[in-house]
């Protein structure tokens, strides 16, 4: 059984494979001083990088959980969201209101894709 880790620390590993399936971690910017429509746009950017880097893209994701630090900006995730969406092959998808790990961070997007 192969099982591929990149990006690793002591932690964690930003992105898993194995067999056909690509494991992200949960994705978050880096800089937290913005609102959660330009976090959300920042953070599908990394996981369009990380599926890029597995040689997969968005139009395999199989699952996605969209982790919000306030429920109450789910239209402005959606909006960002809408505009980078693969709309012929749209992933099964939850989002949940979660105290996140660092208050400036208003958003986590957890992926499985396909290769």
């Amino acid at each position: 059984m192969t099982i591929q880790r990149f990006h690793l620390t002591p932690r964690l590993c930003d992105m898993v494979i194995h067999k056909d399936t690509v494991y992200l971690a949960g994705q978050i910017v880096d800089d937290g001083s913005t609102d959660v429509e330009a976090q959300t746009r920042d953070v599908l950017r990394q996981i369009d990088n990380l599926l890029a880097e597995a040689g997969t893209s968005k139009s395999n994701l199989l699952t996605a959980t969209v982790y919000l630090a306030d429920i109450a900006t789910f239209p402005e995730m959606n909006a960002a969201w809408d505009a980078w969406v693969d709309k012929a092959n749209p992933p099964a998808r939850a989002t949940v209101e979660a105290r996140l790990a660092d208050p400036s961070i208003l958003v986590e997007i957890v992926v499985v894709a396909g290769l």
